[in-house]
């Protein structure tokens, strides 16, 4: 009974949602501050501790307005529980069990008064504090399963999930694939952005609706980040994308740290007037985050007369992604790496079954570096294990690069397990029409949310004709949309067979393409190498046959961008079409070109060779640290070391490595999964050159720098990260964890003597304790210079609570560091 009950509810809510205005609550940790929570408390063991709190919050924003109420459980997992004293289930359960008893008590005061209203419990969940693989420790499968626990407490008692203050893509998915594994429970996913649009982890709003879309969220959004003035593009740019409804939860400003408490800078009115205009351009959801009150809530809704959800005609498009970049299909000429098919290729097929990743990285940054946008990974090497190297391959691949990846496999189980540790919105490659292949791949295709290629083949094999290639396009398609695929998700690639032996089936692969881009309005891929087989000159072919595709209508060639005439011609093709607006990027790449230019083709053997020959240019110590290898890093080191100085190799290509890096970086070159991968790759090489002087006990040390996250706050991704970029640049760093007690960090200034400390703080309640671990530091007659950092702070929170320093990210904490520690 109970259990339909909540069925009909989540029907109910799924049928308001974007039709009807849903309106959430504000901050939880600002009510508790008010409340008298003291500092560094765990703000969930409050559901316990302090119930009847956490009850009258919730009833206050049910009486301002909300109807949607979010469960005090945003660090309720096992990892930020893991020094309390209650179980995860214990808190899950208190705190939802407080949201129902406010919904009772809201409930008797409608009836009293005649009022029929909806109200919803969101079960929220948030980050786990660690950073995910190949960035942090922590494993995917660990993540799904802290979710999972999460998942399995709640899903019984709560009408909804509302997953926040997310900034990894990666660690969003596992959370989303635990909620749709393990309930039914409706989904709202929101992440969080800084001021240059991009998530911690590089994601920019248009890479997170297209993974949160095809994941198959019922609301996206964003939450906390910024406040609503900064977070206006953001919500803009979502609005203008997003296929689903879109919630929005803006901090109330910038927080401003007065008189030992934290206030935010935005009035109720100007924070009501943005609520205002987001829900006049379509938003479907709001709420507070950090700094907000049941005023603020009800201030906006003064303001808000109607609550019918404006309308937004969005159409979807063919997008896939890696945690960082999206590529559109469609739209200009997406050109897909071909190289890293072992299939013909020898030394390709040697690297995969001995493990040599980096020979795979290698090549993959090759084909970026020479333009591709996506990349076709496929390990498919007789006596290997596909599974593993596959998974293992495309989590190498995304440390180093950001564009997506085409996982290419004939094998089912190969794309399932590499589409579950995928970041991004994979390209799968590929299905056809046989009935049993397709009833393998579409269910594959909509859990993980992908794109995916079919081949016009059937259990007939690859038709003669184009119209039969159509046929089973449309048969494609159909049977695609049966399982819930939508259009835009299925690309067809119409297959060109050799000219040499069948020299009108080249034209007929024209008819075909032409036909599913104009007629069925889908996206096309094709693969290039099969047309010139066994004739002279194939790259002239190759060119030809390339533009007279591309004319018809083809969206991707798949190819090798290293064939630079190849690339040459997309080039003026996109000029000649149209999609070049301008010409812009054909002048940029071709400026510095001469009339009369001949250029040099390398023989695809040459081209292996200057990829792999570890004397080359690419392959020097610096160009190793920036692409961020770590598989080749030692060996590399050890080769510099039996030639040159120590301090030689140091000043003379990791710093200057690591600088080229920190400039990518601020430039958003590169973002936190490449600099995260430099830096360790650098750190590798430091371990090395320590070994080497520690044998003569000569050579400065750099530091040592001490670091802590302060008592009460068990947030420690921002530290983590900050440690790897610091001993990337050769500082001793003293890492004294997370929830470090004031005292703790006196003693160890004591014992360490450190020329740099630096104190981390996430939760506003916590900044108390890194005012007052500086004035103990200060008591103690410390003179060391203090920085800090973390997501609550400003430079102005910095000086107020007496820092000497404040570091934004962590390249900033490394100008710092260096700035004060000289070689």
């Amino acid at each position: 009974m109970l259990q339909d009950q909540l069925s009909l509810r989540r029907e109910r809510l799924l049928d308001t949602l974007g039709k009807e205005l849903l309106v959430f609550d504000g901050a939880m940790g600002s009510q508790l501050n008010i409340k008298g929570i003291r500092p560094g408390e765990r703000p969930e063991d409050a559901n316990i501790d302090h119930a009847e709190w956490i009850i009258d919050i919730h009833t206050d924003y049910l009486r301002s307005g909300a109807n949607c109420i979010i469960t005090n459980t945003l660090g309720a997992n096992r990892y930020h529980l893991e020094d309390s004293s209650y179980t995860v289930k214990e808190i899950i359960e208190s705190a939802i069990q407080n949201a129902k008893r406010a919904i009772d008590i809201e409930k008797n005061r409608c009836d009293e008064s005649g009022i029929h209203r909806d109200t919803y419990i969101f079960y929220n969940i948030g980050p786990i504090g660690q950073l995910l693989q190949p960035m942090g420790t922590l494993s995917f499968d660990e993540a799904y399963e802290m979710f999972k626990e999460q998942v399995l407490i709640a899903k019984d008692q709560a009408d909804a999930v509302l997953i926040e203050t997310m900034s990894d893509t990666l660690e969003i998915k596992a959370a989303i694939l635990a909620i749709k594994e393990n309930s039914d429970m409706p989904i709202f996913a929101s992440m969080t952005f800084d001021e240059n649009r991009r998530t911690l982890t590089g994601a920019s709003p248009l890479t997170a609706v297209t993974i949160l879309e095809g994941l198959g969220v019922d609301c996206l959004g964003v939450n906390c980040s910024l406040g609503p003035k900064e977070l206006e593009p953001i919500v803009m740019e979502i609005l203008s994308i997003a296929t689903k409804p879109v919630i929005v939860e803006p901090n109330a400003g910038l927080p401003v740290y007065v008189d030992n408490r934290t206030t935010y800078n935005v009035t109720m009115d100007e924070f009501a007037s943005y609520i205002k205009r987001f829900v006049d351009e379509g938003v479907s959801c709001f709420g507070g985050c950090c700094g907000t009150t049941p005023e603020y809530i009800r201030q906006c809704l003064t303001l808000i007369n109607d609550r019918s959800v404006i309308r937004r005609p969005i159409s979807k498009k063919t997008r896939v992604s890696s945690g960082i970049d999206c590529v559109t299909l469609g739209e200009k000429t997406i050109v897909c790496g071909e190289r890293l098919n072992p299939t013909g290729k020898k030394k390709l097929k040697e690297a995969l079954l001995a493990h040599r990743i980096d020979d795979v990285l290698r090549e993959g940054l090759a084909q970026v570096a020479a333009g591709a946008h996506i990349l076709d990974v496929n390990v498919g090497v007789p006596g290997i294990d596909e599974v593993s190297t596959m998974k293992q391959v495309v989590c190498a691949l995304q440390e180093v690069l950001s564009v997506p990846l085409q996982i290419d496999s004939s094998s089912p189980q190969v794309l399932e397990e590499a589409c579950r540790i995928y970041n991004g919105k994979p390209l799968i490659n590929s299905v056809n029409g046989k009935a049993s292949v397709m009833d393998e791949v579409f269910p594959i295709v909509k859990k993980y949310g992908g794109v995916v290629i079919g081949l016009t083949l059937d259990e007939d094999g690859i038709p003669e004709t184009a119209e039969k290639r159509i046929e089973i396009a449309q048969r494609i398609l159909k049977r695609a949309e049966e399982f819930g695929i939508d259009r835009s998700d299925i690309v067809i690639d119409c297959l060109c067979l050799t000219v040499s032996a069948q020299q009108d089936a080249a034209e007929k692969t024209l008819t075909a393409i032409s036909y599913i881009n104009k007629e069925m309005r889908l996206c096309t891929v094709l693969g290039l190498s099969n047309i010139s087989f066994g004739l002279p000159n194939r790259l002239l072919i190759n060119q030809a046959y390339l533009l007279m595709a591309l004319q018809a209508g083809l969206s991707m060639p798949i190819m090798n961008p290293l064939d630079k005439p190849l690339m040459n011609s997309i080039d003026a093709f996109e000029v000649l079409s149209g999609h070049d607006a301008s010409s812009t990027e054909y002048v940029e790449k071709h400026a510095a070109d001469t009339e009369h230019v001949v250029e040099a083709r390398q023989s695809t053997a040459e081209q292996v060779k200057s990829q792999t020959n570890p004397d080359e240019k690419d392959c020097s110590l610096s160009q190793v640290i920036i692409s961020g290898r770590k598989g080749v890093a030692v060996d590399m080191i050890r080769l510099e070391l039996s030639k040159s100085d120590p301090m030689q190799i140091i000043n003379g290509q990791i710093i200057p490595a690591l600088s080229e890096v920190g400039s990518r970086y601020e430039k958003e070159i590169i973002y936190l999964p490449q600099l995260i991968a430099s830096a360790e790759t650098a750190k590798l090489a430091f371990v090395e050159i320590n070994k080497e002087i520690s044998k003569t006990q000569t050579g400065p040390k750099r530091g040592p720098i001490l670091i802590a996250t302060v008592e009460g706050d068990v947030h420690d991704i921002g530290k983590n990260i900050v440690k790897v970029v610091l001993e990337s640049y050769g500082f001793d760093v003293i890492d004294l964890g997370k929830d470090v007690p004031v005292m703790h960090v006196v003693d160890a200034f004591k014992t360490y003597h450190p020329k740099l400390i630096g104190l981390s703080a996430l939760m506003t309640t916590t900044v108390v304790y890194m005012e007052a671990t500086i004035k103990a530091l200060r008591n103690e007659g410390c003179t060391c210079p203090v920085m800090v950092g973390g997501a609550v702070l400003t430079s102005d929170v910095a000086r107020d609570i007496g820092a000497d320093y404040y570091a934004k990210d962590a390249m900033e904490s490394a100008s710092i560091a260096s700035g004060l520690i000289p070689d």
